[in-house]
């Protein structure tokens, strides 16, 4: 039996029994959870950045795999089929039909922008709305909900010469309109029947600039809207009647109707826009989260840093017993494991809990039902990266404890340690790093985005770190001041073992990202208010028939003499080839990806349009008659590939036209002028039907109550053109685009409560010198008032550097992202950089004097004691 038993003569009898030696392998971690046993003290900071990274990463993608998740399982409901055909401009000729048609049933729904009307005379108003035009099949799929509920055939129906209709209750706000009112669309009169509270396909159609209105496609061809040209989009979804062979039926109907230029979309891919946007922002918060991480893996440093110099006597001691270096390094190693995993478990599970508590929050709000459920991918995302931030900045200090020396039982606090790890540590610590950033390259959808991101975040950790370098270099090299004061707090910054370092780092991320999203706020808000009044047009008047452009121009110049009208002419194409090369076969860059996704406006013309460039080629003749040419966009022909002579085509009302790239423009699109990507030679569309499209420019911007008035003229003697007020959809722009900014702050705040939790943890680390320091100084004569007043100076200092620093760095990555990415002109902000200083001077002062003043109220005789 062996001499581990307990059951043994000698046991029983009392006597000692021989134990097994502890296997070598198991020792490292049976110390590590001896040593546990005192708590987790001097590690809140370590287990709290690791937590607030870990559980962003992971409750961002578990929340956007739920999203995703239920776009994709109603996404028959939200495409409203099986899979939808849609045709710009035109119906689908009876061929056409006939091919979706056998697929199964069949829906047909038009949408198009118009204004809805209501009163007369000077008590007339107008709003434009975004119209959908249904037949007696929808819906098909879902529900759509009525207030008062009724049957949309009844609340549809005709009432001799008026329409039923259904509208958002925003429009029946802006008209004034209350159940049984007539208003008009067009050249129709319609009751208000109801109100919608939700349709099923709201994602699919789009959501617009203005409320929208219901009607019955009968109600539609009344109102006189469907002239030659007229922007209407024509869906036709299919209720499969073997959904199995969704796609093999796609592909037939393309193939047997390869000139009708259709858009298809399947119940696979109902809401592209949205789940293309979900991703995005997805990984833009992963990002912000990784973020957290980085700046996180500081005070992970930081603490396993201190918590190893508080061990040299334990560590001195496993040395003079015998103990290799690298056993030593081995148990501290599963030490700070076991710690990383508790927070690493505590992130998981407060992270994989966000989209239970999302959805009973906010989950009426979202676009789709969500059912949160435990994401594997996500947990495991999120434990990679904060493992691999824990090894990659605690191999570092780990490593310096392999070298710590049998004398520092007594000389502990006079010599110093080695400075750098062996090798082999160096070599470990850069295979976590690589490992961290293949990592974010591999899980990141736009790679390109995440190595760019990859290469600012190690260019700014190297440059803070030389910056706190740099502040101890100069502070080391400048005069001494005469104030005892100064002097101490000058000789603090440059000290060994100086927190500088670690301030500059930790606090300069944090300041350095809310910099940037303050600069590019700035931008935003100047480009959206404070250029448009001299810039942009006052009104887009849309859906300006061939027969009526010369008298819609006349009307505009009799109405505002001193405004400027321009007015061209506007087809709408869906690219097909560019360059020989197939649009579907294209995989252009994610912010040129728009061109292809679905059809594009177009014109003709004989002169270079204003706003426009001719950056290459010539432009044709005035009475050019010769094949079709065409001008691109050079930004967008140079991210396509496309050269002067290459060819285009495009289907435009059925037929497809290919014409050749004669010449290449810049345009600025930033005044909101009329521009296109294409502009066409003249002879291209001869006889083409097509409308125009208007602005108008009143002088100065013009005032509410003009733009208001010369709105209802246009509804009046124009019922059929759409006008927009461009102050009025900027500002929907505007709101939309300040939601973003505000999520995107509070996302971002994770990264700014990191720098906050590695700055109060350092500084606290670091007050077991400030003890030393303030005994030996108050015992030499030093008042506690004299004392606040140096670590004071010496914090404000270090906290005014940072600001700086951050304030310069936050400047130049805001004017990198406003004008090479936004394509804007960049805005300075002073209260962005003076909130930027007062932020610093706060969080460094006022944690250095909280953990200061608890120093300076040690009492001398126990330290004096023990020195």
């Amino acid at each position: 039996m062996s001499t581990d038993q307990i059951s043994t003569p000698a046991a029983a009898a009392g006597h000692a029994v021989p134990t097994r030696a502890p296997s070598r392998r198991t020792l490292p971690l049976r110390f590590a959870l001896r040593e546990l046993r005192g708590g987790l003290r001097g590690f809140a900071v370590f287990l709290a950045c690791l937590a607030l990274g870990v559980a962003a990463i992971a409750g961002v993608g578990a929340f956007s795999r739920a999203l995703t998740d239920g776009l994709a399982r109603e996404g028959t409901t939200l495409l409203g089929g099986d899979a939808a055909f849609t045709l710009v401009q035109r119906e689908a000729s009876p061929e056409e039909y006939r091919l979706i048609e056998a697929g199964g049933r069949v829906s047909t729904v038009a949408t198009l922008r118009a204004m809805a009307r209501a009163g007369s005379g000077e008590a007339l108003d107008a709003t434009l709305a975004e119209v959908k035009a249904v037949d007696g099949v929808y819906p098909m799929v879902g529900t759509l909900d009525i207030v008062p509920q009724q049957p949309l055939a009844a609340a549809l129906a005709r009432d001799g010469d008026a329409y039923g209709a259904l509208v958002d209750p925003a429009l029946a706000d802006r008209l004034q309109l209350k159940i049984g009112d007539r208003f008009q669309l067009g050249a129709a009169t319609l009751i208000l029947r109801g109100t919608l509270e939700r349709e099923p396909d709201l994602l699919s159609t789009g959501i617009g600039f203005g409320p929208r209105v219901l009607i019955g496609i009968d109600a539609l061809r009344a109102s006189d809207l469907l002239q030659p040209g007229s922007l209407v989009r024509w869906h036709y979804r299919v209720r499969m009647d073997r959904p199995a062979e969704l796609s093999a039926f796609v592909d037939e109907v393309q193939k047997g109707a390869p000139e009708a230029g259709f858009e298809a979309r399947t119940r696979d891919a109902a809401a592209p826009r949205l789940e293309n946007n979900v991703r995005r922002f997805t990984e833009y918060l992963t990002l912000v989260g990784l973020t957290a991480l980085l700046v996180g893996g500081v005070g992970v440093a930081n603490a396993v840093k201190s918590h190893l110099d508080a061990k040299r006597g334990v560590i001195a001691t496993f040395k003079s017993l015998g103990a290799p270096g690298r056993t030593v390094f081995a148990i501290y190693l599963a030490e700070v494991g076991l710690i990383a995993a508790i927070g690493i478990g505590i992130g998981i599970a407060v992270g994989s809990s966000l989209p239970f508590l999302a959805n009973a929050a906010v989950g009426h709000l979202l676009p789709v039902a969500i059912e949160p459920s435990l994401q594997p991918g996500a947990i495991l995302l999120a434990l990679a990266y904060g493992a691999l931030i824990a090894l990659a900045f605690a191999l570092w200090p780990l490593g310096l404890a392999h070298d710590v020396p049998v004398s520092a039982l007594f000389r502990e606090h006079v010599e110093g340690g080695r400075r750098r790890p062996r090798l082999v540590y160096i070599a470990l610590t850069s295979l976590a790093v690589l490992a961290l950033a293949a990592l974010a390259v591999y899980a990141s959808e736009q790679r390109n985005i995440a190595m760019i991101y990859l290469a600012a975040a190690a260019s700014v950790l190297v440059v803070l770190r030389l910056v706190g370098a740099g502040i101890m270099a100069i502070a080391r090299r400048l005069p001494r001041p005469r104030s005892t004061a100064l002097r101490l707090a000058l000789a603090n910054i440059h000290r060994p073992a100086a927190l500088t370092p670690t301030i500059v780092l930790s606090l300069g991320l944090g300041l350095t990202l809310l910099v940037t999203l303050a600069l590019i706020d700035r931008s935003l808000t100047r480009e959206l208010t404070s250029r448009l009044p001299t810039e942009a047009p006052s009104f887009f008047f849309l859906d300006i028939q061939n027969t009526e452009t010369e008298a819609f121009t006349r009307f505009l110049k009799q109405k505002a003499p001193e405004g400027e009208v321009e007015v061209v002419p506007m087809l709408r194409g869906r690219i097909l080839t560019l360059g020989g090369r197939a649009a579907e076969s294209l995989d252009p860059p994610p912010e040129f990806a728009w061109v292809l996704s679905s059809d594009r406006g177009i014109t003709y013309a004989q002169t270079l349009p204003e706003g426009s460039v001719l950056a290459g080629g010539e432009w044709w003749p005035a009475d050019y008659a010769g094949p079709p040419l065409v001008s691109f966009e050079r930004e967008i022909a140079d991210a396509f590939g496309l050269k002067i002579g290459d060819e285009v085509t495009v289907n435009v009302l059925g037929r497809s036209i290919t014409a050749t790239i004669a010449n290449l423009r810049d345009v600025e699109w930033e005044r909101l002028a009329i521009n296109f990507v294409m502009v066409f030679s003249p002879n291209t569309f001869a006889g083409a039907p097509h409308t125009s499209l208007a602005t108008l420019t009143l002088p100065e911007g013009g005032d509410l109550a003009t733009e208001r008035s010369l709105g209802r003229a246009v509804a009046a003697d124009f019922p059929a053109v759409t006008a927009v007020r461009v102050k009025e959809a900027l500002t929907q722009i505007g709101e939309i685009v300040g939601n973003l900014l505000i999520a995107i702050r509070g996302a971002s705040l994770v990264t700014l409560l990191s720098s906050v939790l590695v700055l109060a943890g350092a500084l606290a680390a670091g007050q077991h010198h400030r003890v030393y320091d303030a005994v030996i100084l108050k015992t030499l004569g030093a008042t506690r008032a004299r004392l606040v007043a140096a670590y004071g100076l010496e914090y404000a200092a270090l906290g005014l550097v940072t600001s700086v620093v951050a304030v310069g760095a936050g400047t130049a990555a805001a004017y990198v992202v406003v004008v090479y990415v936004m394509k804007l002109d960049f805005a300075w902000s002073t209260g962005a950089a003076l909130g930027a200083v007062a932020v610093a001077l706060v969080l460094t002062v006022g944690f250095g004097l909280i953990g200061t003043w608890r120093a300076l109220g040690q009492k001398p005789a126990r330290i004096l004691r023990n020195l």
